[in-house]
């Protein structure tokens, strides 16, 4: 038995007064957690599937100066596959009746209504409509937009901005395209679904005609292998609210497409612009969508910066300061259409800053082509209790 860890959700706490680390599925394929004692934190990068419990108990002797016994190993290994953390029978077959009941049914049920905005209708309506209100609204007629995917409570008044600002242009486009993070994507991946997204509002559905090029330009198989991200990532969905909420809850055609990371790219010296893969599916795109008025939003985030995402130190008064002004330089490239200067921009630095909206916000420029945009918004959102931790987010719309 050669366990292997799937990627998942690890968060530290306190467990009958010591340092645990909570481990879950971030599929939600199961509400099941496992905590296992932060000593025993080494134990899960070493589940890798090429090691057997003896050489999984040598190995963490040798490592981490740990004992366990094999008795101590299996129960641990038992407790992941029962929360369906390993790439076990277990796992896959819960991955496939998920699926199964995924594509069966007769829409993406809207995942975060209820939790990070009203489910009711009218309430949503509300809500969206107050922030609207103290929002600078001079029309803008473009093809495309950066929209932030932070929740609507840190960001609503940007959403506001950006997503009002480009309300005509939503109410007279004949299809849209959503790229949004995949924050629990693969390398480089584009994950598409045939599946129609739902709102408060009613059904958009899923361009399947455009859907079905792209994967024949890239799959067919390869861009539905981590479909069931589409159930729980909220990065679409944020945007497609407020699509459906512009447009007056009229339905539009979608093309929803997961981005995975583009940390590949920024390891080496290959670069997006490199990658047939991505310029295939990118071909496939303006072809389909040729003669038709798209809409075009990239659903990203900039940047997550602070003990919450990993740094050793907390974001001071200067901190914050060096933040907006390298945000400015990063939003500038964006309204300078330059898709290829936006992504060197956080190479150079090797995504120091996290910037989760790298992917689509750059696919948005190249499938745009040539093109110049606004600053339509932009905040600095606290991430943690202390204020110690910061996510910023942007409005832009681009011609």
């Amino acid at each position: 038995m050669n366990p292997k860890l799937r990627p998942i959700q690890i968060y530290p706490l306190t467990h009958q007064g010591q340092p645990a680390l909570m481990l879950r599925d971030p599929l939600r394929l199961t509400e099941r957690v496992v905590i296992v004692s932060r000593q025993l934190g080494p134990v899960l990068s070493l589940m890798d599937g090429t090691r057997d419990l003896d050489e999984l108990r040598a190995a963490l002797l040798v490592r981490a100066g740990l004992r366990v016994t094999n008795g101590e190993l299996e129960q641990i290994i038992a407790q992941l596959d029962q929360a369906l953390l390993l790439h076990s029978e277990r796992f896959l077959a819960a991955r496939e009746a998920a699926l199964t009941r995924y594509r069966q049914a007769p829409y993406r049920q809207p995942a975060s209504a209820g939790v990070s905005y009203p489910a009711d209708p009218d309430q949503l309506a509300a809500m969206l409509d107050s922030y609207l209100e103290h929002a600078a609204l001079a029309p803008f007629e473009g093809r495309g937009l950066v929209s932030p995917h932070i929740d609507y409570e840190r960001g609503g008044h940007v959403y506001a901005q950006v997503w009002g600002r480009m309300a005509q242009a939503a109410r007279q486009a004949e299809i849209a395209v959503i790229l949004g993070t995949d924050h629990n994507g693969g390398q480089g991946t584009l994950t598409l679904t045939r599946q129609n997204y739902a709102t408060p509002y009613g059904v958009l559905p899923t361009a399947t005609q455009v859907v079905d090029a792209v994967a024949q330009a890239i799959g067919p198989d390869a861009p539905f292998e981590e479909e069931l991200h589409h159930i729980g990532e909220h990065s679409i969905e944020l945007a497609a609210v407020w699509l459906h909420h512009v447009r007056a809850r009229q339905p539009i055609p979608l093309v929803p497409i997961l981005c995975g990371s583009f940390q590949h790219f920024i390891d080496t010296p290959f670069e997006p612009a490199q990658d047939p893969h991505l310029n295939r599916a990118l071909d496939a795109l303006r072809t389909a969508l040729s003669g038709q008025r798209a809409l075009i939003v990239a659903a990203g985030d900039l940047a997550h910066i602070g003990p919450a995402f990993g740094d050793p130190r907390p974001v001071d008064l200067m901190g914050r300061a060096r933040l907006a002004a390298d945000d400015e330089a990063l939003i500038a490239t964006i309204c300078a259409g330059d898709a290829d200067a936006f992504y060197r921009q956080i190479a150079d630095e090797h995504d120091r800053r996290n910037v989760c909206g790298l992917a689509p916000i750059y696919l948005t420029l190249r499938l745009l082509g040539e093109t110049s945009g606004e600053r339509a918004g932009y905040d600095r959102c606290p991430a943690d209790q202390h204020d110690t931790s910061w996510v910023s987010i942007c409005g832009v719309t681009l011609k």
